[in-house]
């Protein structure tokens, strides 16, 4: 069974990703998670910040996760599209990525920001871990780190446009044109 801690940090994600991070209100957490009133500030005495840190890590290693069972960076590519189709099918478009929500949400950008700091840093490991895989595929070094950040930013956007549509049209045609952009690098 999991601590009134881990629901909560699962709870944040989960409805920041369908709300965003403005919207997600301690109480909100609480509800969701069930647990109880003065546990937020008990687990998380660094507030509200602390707790978006943490559903941002939470986020980060669930989906690094995901790409470590992949075999290879198109079944990589394949699994997370498959992940957020799902995802957005089934909460009727309102799931997002919580990582994009926190960045577009958090603030001025240079001015220290903890949680704009974590999701950067979310970005930039699942860019590595993508890099990595599409490297063990046999693509150069240089051009594998380039096609990671090509391959986040277009789902992340499809994500967005096929919420904004409520259509998964985007995340279909970004998918597979993802697909294909891999398929050719791997027979060069």
């Amino acid at each position: 069974m999991t601590s009134p801690r881990d629901r909560m940090v699962a709870s944040a994600a989960l409805l920041i990703r369908e709300r965003g991070a403005q919207s997600t209100a301690i109480a909100d957490v609480l509800a969701h998670s069930g647990a109880p009133r003065g546990s937020a500030y008990h687990y998380f005495p660094g507030g509200r910040a602390q707790l978006l840190c943490e559903a941002i890590d939470y986020v980060a290693n669930f989906v690094a996760a995901r790409m470590a069972q992949a075999g290879s960076g198109i079944e990589a590519l394949d699994g997370l599209a498959r992940f957020y189709r799902k995802n957005l099918l089934e909460t009727d478009y309102r799931a997002g990525c919580p990582v994009l929500a926190v960045a577009i949400e958090s603030g001025e950008p240079g001015a220290a920001n903890p949680v704009l700091e974590r999701a950067a840093a979310t970005f930039t490991r699942w860019n590595d871990l993508i890099a990595q895989r599409l490297t063990a595929d046999g693509i150069a070094t240089e051009r594998a780190e380039e096609l990671a950040v090509t391959l986040t930013a277009a789902l992340e956007g499809a994500i967005v446009l096929a919420r904004a549509t409520r259509d998964i049209k985007p995340l279909d045609i970004v998918h597979r044109q993802l697909r294909d952009l891999l398929e050719a690098e791997q027979d060069i």
